[in-house]
């Protein structure tokens, strides 16, 4: 398997379970990479690390629901991962430079990650890496 199937399958299984606990082990079974070399390979192909993708994509998804549906700030903040209404606003704000119940109001979504690709964008850096066919 080249280094593009195996972060392919990587982002594959990411993407199908965003909304549930994911972990470099359970990434490592599924790819059958050692986590070591899977987070390295990850890293010096997409530009970013595991987690980063993982929570930006997360955030991502999370302003497409909050602009998309009407669904309750909490809820949005728990299928994203977060224990709390508070710590997703944080983060939220952090990535987005205003609160979820302000981008929602604004109502144009922003994605900052998009599914990996052949680029990546994060903020207003913006990485060129190897393209297959997501």
């Amino acid at each position: 398997m080249n280094t593009d199937d195996i972060i392919q399958q990587a982002v594959a299984y990411i993407e199908e379970n965003l909304g549930q606990d994911l972990s470099l082990d359970d990434l490592s079974k599924k790819t059958g990479y050692s986590k070591f070399y899977l987070s390295r390979l990850f890293s010096d192909i997409t530009g970013c690390t595991i987690y980063k993708y993982i929570k930006m994509r997360r955030i991502t998804e999370a302003a497409r629901r909050l602009t998309d549906t009407e669904a309750a700030i909490i809820d949005i903040a728990f299928e994203a991962g977060y224990q709390s209404q508070q710590a997703f606003t944080n983060a939220f704000t952090h990535i987005y430079q205003c609160s979820p119940q302000a981008y929602r109001t604004a109502g144009i979504f922003n994605p900052k990650m998009k599914r990996y690709g052949k680029f990546i964008q994060m903020g207003v850096r913006l990485h060129t890496v190897r393209s297959y066919a997501a």
